[in-house]
């Protein structure tokens, strides 16, 4: 699980559900992909996919599609979080996805179809955890590494 700012803190992080839901959108933009492929349909959903954690990996994960969809419509109907998420974290994340999308693109672009599978089916898998389990697969990996670091 990501680094958790406690209650009491500075009020800078992110509510954790804006990026569980996103992964779950992202799972089922994954699915169909699979479910798709190989096709001139399934690479463009991909790159729009890729196209998203790229938006998340350079700009931040509240500042995505899909956390303005959070923001603007499931938000307002939730309590407040108990605690908020730093966000650095997540924007690790994304840049696995974004990983794992380019080489599944580069994959379905060149032919090399099993590639682009299984990076997709990789992204597929990090992001059922995510949404499903609240399990971060990128975050737990950022947190990893900062450690190793330190």
């Amino acid at each position: 699980m990501s680094t958790i700012v406690q209650p009491g803190a500075t009020r800078t992080g992110i509510d954790p559900r804006g990026p569980q839901f996103t992964a779950a959108i992202t799972a089922g933009v994954l699915v169909v992909v699979l479910a798709t492929a190989p096709s001139t349909f399934a690479t463009v959903l991909l790159a729009l996919q890729t196209a998203l954690f790229a938006t998340g990996a350079v700009r931040g994960v509240q500042k995505t599609p899909t956390a303005w969809l959070f923001r603007t419509a499931v938000r307002p109907r939730l309590s407040p979080p108990d605690d908020l998420e730093d966000p650095a974290p997540p924007r690790f994340a994304q840049t696995v996805g974004l990983a794992f999308g380019v080489v599944g693109l580069v994959g379905f672009l060149t032919g090399l179809d099993i590639l682009g599978l299984i990076a997709v089916g990789f992204a597929l898998a990090a992001a059922v955890l995510n949404a499903v389990f609240h399990f971060c697969l990128g975050c737990e990996m950022y947190l990893l590494l900062k450690r190793l670091g330190t």
